[in-house]
């Protein structure tokens, strides 16, 4: 076992250090070092909280040392997207203009409590700006890189996040999904993600992009370690009001279980079109490992994107109205144009589409009465080149910032739990979605583990470092 925890899990690092094989301070040193010899190239990170970092990990070692454990995820080192309050820090949100905020006062509560379970904030990551980006580049910022290919996008927003993870200069981080945050740069840098139920985890103290789409979740390397992350962060907050109320339902003891009688399907129909050749065998190879042959179809899946689009950019620009109005050149000109375009919606299509989305959250729900869980791709394709505008999909040439998330934005649109499991093709690795009924992160874990121990999802090694 690595003394200073490089390589290895959350869980390998925790168990070493409260077994006094390593300590938290030479695990967090070691996490500092990798981020200073390969942060510039993946340009992960926005902000490292070294002092801090060092602090508790020393705190943790007298915890140690007194014979008291400090948690499931003692001593591991963990990063959050940079529209997470971090006490001392400015919430930038990808942005030029947050940077005029004062800095926050108290950290968001999924840190405070990763922290309570004994992890070590090491910094605060790169993201598409106010979250409203598919790509990973930042034009404040700089661009996030892929870890397997410092050419191609990390996918977005949660860039930072995915890089982080993917090229192994943490083993834990955090960052949102809106219409597929998570989920696509999970897809593209090849690692494990989870978006869950929408209100399962908290979102307090951290700046929002659409309320009502807002989920925040994990990134890993490995299940094990997601659902670790997953159940430290679990559990009512009343600073949150779309937080459920209910207690904490730990999935870790639930990994193993036998996936048997799980009924798994795979989505039919739009979630088969509007895709390159390597999402086609991603899907595909999940779907033989897991003995499914059954196809269902996720009714108005396209009408679904539509209605989310429109939700989106009006309540995006409802929030940013007045930066709009008294800042608009200090916006990245494709997010303010945007939003502009979203605060010209007439309200009758924001009506149409609220419409749209409880019928269609009902008519998805039904399907859940014959199946467990349902396949489908996290991303057309693999990482597109930095700066490619236009892919062609299905025949016809297309943005690409605007299209990555086509095969995202119909589930998180109604808050469904999703885990990203990535698929080591080569040359790069690309997700499948493994989506689960509402509460049901426990379904989509067990499986991406069952996919794990069979060696069809795996993270691989950074290749572009």
């Amino acid at each position: 076992m690595s003394v200073d925890g490089d390589g290895l899990s959350a869980s390998e690092i925790a168990q070493g250090v409260i077994g006094r094989k390593m300590s938290a301070l030479s695990v967090t040193e070691a996490a500092l070092a990798r981020i200073a010899k390969r942060d510039p190239v993946l340009n992960a990170f926005t902000d490292v909280t070294g002092d801090r970092a060092r602090a508790k990990a020393r705190a943790i070692d007298a915890e140690v040392a007194a014979e008291k454990n400090p948690g499931p995820l003692a001593g591991v080192p963990f990063a959050v997207k940079n529209l997470f309050d971090v006490q001392g820090l400015t919430t930038r949100a990808g942005s030029k203009i947050n940077r005029d905020l004062k800095p926050a006062t108290r950290d968001a509560t999924l840190i405070e409590r990763l922290e309570a379970a004994g992890a070590v904030l090491v910094g605060a990551l790169n993201m598409g700006e106010y979250a409203y980006d598919f790509t990973g580049e930042n034009v404040h910022d700089g661009p996030s890189r892929n870890p397997h290919d410092a050419t191609r996008m990390t996918g977005g927003s949660s860039g930072g996040s995915g890089a982080a993870v993917g090229g192994g200069l943490v083993p834990l981080a955090l960052g949102s999904d809106t219409n597929g945050s998570i989920r696509v740069p999970s897809s593209f840098c090849g690692i494990f993600g989870l978006k869950p139920t929408y209100g399962r985890l908290s979102r307090a103290r951290s700046f929002p992009f659409v309320f009502s789409f807002d989920h925040l979740g994990p990134f890993a390397r490995s299940v094990g370690d997601l659902a670790l992350a997953y159940d430290a962060m679990q559990g009512p907050d009343p600073d949150d009001a779309a937080c459920t109320t209910g207690p904490a339902e730990p999935v870790t003891p639930l990994l193993a279980q036998d996936i048997g009688g799980l009924r798994i399907a795979i989505a039919g129909g739009y979630f088969q079109n509007n895709v390159f050749p390597e999402a086609v065998e991603a899907v595909a190879r999940v779907a033989k490992a897991l003995g499914t042959t059954r196809v269902v179809e996720i009714p108005e899946a396209a009408r679904a994107r539509a209605a989310a689009y429109v939700i989106t950019t009006t309540e995006g620009a409802s929030l940013h109205l007045e930066r709009l109005r008294k800042r608009p050149d200090d916006f990245d000109p494709a997010v303010r144009d945007r939003l502009i375009a979203g605060a010209m919606i007439p309200a009758p299509f924001v009506d149409k589409a609220q419409k749209f989305r409880r019928w269609y959250r009902a008519r998805v729900l039904e399907l859940f009465k014959s199946v467990d869980l349902i396949l489908a791709p996290a991303t057309p394709c693999v990482a597109p080149k930095l700066g490619q505008v236009n892919f062609v999909l299905d025949g016809a040439e297309l943005p690409v910032r605007a299209n990555i998330g086509i095969h995202t934005q119909p589930i998180s649109f109604i808050g469904l739990p999703v885990v990203a499991v990535p698929v080591p093709l080569e040359p790069m690795p690309i997700g499948v979605q493994l989506i689960a009924a509402p509460w049901r992160e426990d379904i989509a874990l067990r499986v991406a583990h069952a996919l794990e121990r069979m060696g069809v999802a795996a993270a691989p090694s950074p290749r572009g470092l």
